[in-house]
């Protein structure tokens, strides 16, 4: 009798066992946001307008074809005036950047976003258990983490990760590989630096592809500080609830549409092609199929499924012809939307196919319209702008998403823990915001008063317009 009692009981303690063990692993597996810090350059480095017409007019290979193309990107990017350039540049030393302006851009990254962040923490370097640094274009020798280890004299035994090529979705990548290694490591903090090398990698040839990054890409970056401690929840800002990657780079023309290249004079830079749009929204829907059922609820899912089929039946009643969209309401389980500000036309082509109103979509635009493309750390200049303007209140959820070079898409959903209302690095300009929602999208009267400015050193009367 009882080695029979025996017998039935071992399965339960099995599965006893069992199920404390994924607990376990369930709390281990937690991802929290600490805290970040985005990087906000000094005044002298600031490209207004004038200084962007200064520097192209330095570029002799131009030609007034080029002119007029770049006169016209650049007022219709969404960039204000404001922006930040690397200090070479800036100083007119593009032609010939150096190894030490390569290095003194990324310390001086390193050190104001790093430093604020254990200041505002008060965790000290020391206690950081995993260091992941992404930086697209530029990778010494020792590394990047090396270099921020060295800096900080940071523990011996320290997992530390550099990325690179990853482009603009590079920080969800780190994020991913942190939440990753948060599985195997209890109770450990990481830190993740997401920026971009602009310094050396300005492009000073005239093929319209690649003039495009001069014109989009400005000086930023941001510092994360994330832990799986769920004793720290109280201090956290956000938690990870899923993350979701995609990637095309198996189709050639995915992974040709975001490349570095060196033209035909010799000059490198990066070329964004033609079909971008086209496989950045292939990327884009696949990626949705899978994280929407992870964050949207089910009545939602039913309402789309049912509409679809009643679509589709309608479709083949009048032989073709559409009954209309039927798409998914994302808001019926996401508060906010952290669109990547890369540029005035992708942030309204995002924001159009995920049925995003101008409320939704204004933190990109005035990310974009008052720091520009800071390539990885672009999201979280949004984020800044969403809790500076006081949105974030707790439970909300928010989506990020990014475009990276490969070419993928890679989106993630984050939880709100606490209302949050920290300035940040919109302190000096969050109350002047909301007057360049009216002025980022209206650029023919700066359009006209550059167009001169321009065309003099060719001494001609021909329209730029």
């Amino acid at each position: 009798m009882e080695l029979l009692m025996a017998m039935c009981l071992l399965p339960l303690f099995c599965a006893c066992v069992y199920l404390c063990k994924l607990v376990l692993q369930w709390r281990n597996q937690q991802c929290y946001l600490l805290a970040y810090e985005c990087y906000k350059a000094t005044d002298d480095r600031k490209l207004d307008t004038e200084s962007c017409v200064k520097i192209i007019q330095r570029n002799k290979n131009l030609g007034l074809e080029e002119y007029r193309f770049l006169l016209k990107t650049i007022v219709n990017s969404g960039l204000g005036e404001e922006t930040y350039g690397p200090r070479n540049v800036i100083a007119g030393r593009e032609d010939c950047p150096s190894l030490e302006d390569a290095l003194w851009e990324m310390d001086d990254i390193f050190s104001v976003t790093l430093d604020k962040l254990f200041d505002k923490t008060g965790i000290s370097p020391s206690k950081i258990d995993i260091l992941v640094v992404n930086v697209s274009l530029f990778s010494p020798a020792p590394s990047l983490t090396a270099r921020i280890i060295n800096h900080y004299k940071m523990k011996k035994d320290i997992k530390a990760f550099n990325l690179s090529g990853m482009g603009c979705s590079g920080s969800l990548v780190a994020i991913d590989l942190v939440q990753n290694l948060f599985k195997t490591y209890k109770n450990v903090h990481a830190v993740v630096v997401s920026t971009e090398s602009l310094g050396p990698n300005w492009y000073r040839g005239k093929v319209k592809p690649m003039i495009l990054a001069n014109c989009l890409y400005r000086s930023g970056g941001c510092s994360m500080l994330f832990t799986n401690n769920k004793a720290l929840k109280h201090r956290a800002l956000l938690k990870l609830e899923c993350i979701v990657r995609t990637h095309l780079g198996s189709s050639d023309e995915g992974y040709g549409c975001s490349i570095q290249v060196e033209d035909k004079h010799g000059f490198r830079g990066f070329s964004l092609s033609k079909s971008i749009a086209k496989v950045a929204a292939k990327a884009l829907t696949m990626n949705l199929r899978v994280l929407v059922h992870k964050v949207l609820p089910l009545t939602e899912l039913l309402r789309y499924v049912i509409m679809s089929r009643r679509q589709n039946k309608v479709a083949e009643h009048h032989r073709g012809v559409g009954a209309g969209g039927t798409g998914l309401n994302l808001k019926a389980g996401l508060e906010h939307f952290c669109i990547p500000p890369t540029e005035g036309a992708v942030v309204n082509g995002v924001g159009n196919s995920l049925g995003l109103n101008d409320y939704d979509l204004e933190p990109a635009r005035m990310a974009l319209h008052r720091f520009g493309n800071t390539s990885s750390g672009g999201l979280w200049y949004v984020l800044g702008y969403m809790e500076a303007k006081k949105r974030l209140k707790k439970r909300d959820k928010i989506l990020m998403v990014s475009f990276g070079a490969g070419y993928e898409c890679n989106n993630c959903v984050w939880v709100v823990l606490r209302d949050l209302h920290d300035a940040n690095v919109w302190k000096d300009c969050i109350e002047s915001a909301c007057r360049w929602r009216w002025t980022w999208m209206m650029p023919m009267s700066e359009l006209k008063r550059l167009q001169i400015t321009l065309v003099n050193p060719f001494k001609r009367g021909t329209d730029i317009g």
